[in-house]
């Protein structure tokens, strides 16, 4: 498997996508960034920002405090991939009601042939 191809599955899977927005904003603590994203696992997220991390498109920042604090942020890499992933997600938003007309159009096609 060509390696950016990995690279690709990485930032616009379900869930790297939405990592990738919501750290757009600012950095976020593990459980701010599950309140904000909503539907995420914790073994999810967690396994998310790890791959995202090891990218190098997340920084992991913890903080030698008790409790332990921890802060994941964009790196500059991250964040360049966050805003053309961000843009592609705004796209598709805008085009949701010409793809759900296509949709119409095809299943009503095949019905009449089949």
């Amino acid at each position: 498997m060509c390696p950016s191809r990995l690279v690709l599955e990485h930032v616009t899977s379900r869930w790297g996508v939405l990592v990738l927005a919501a750290l757009l904003e600012r950095s976020y603590r593990f459980s701010e960034l599950r309140r904000t994203i909503g539907g995420v696992s914790e073994k999810m997220l967690a396994q998310t920002l790890q791959t995202l991390e090891r990218d190098g498109f997340v920084h992991r920042d913890a903080k030698p405090v008790i409790p332990p604090r921890v802060d994941y942020s964009l790196t500059p890499l991250g964040t360049e991939a966050a805003e053309q992933v961000w843009a592609l997600a705004r796209w598709t938003e805008r085009q949701v009601d010409a793809v759900q007309t296509a949709h119409k159009a095809y299943d009503e096609g095949k019905a009449q042939q089949g």
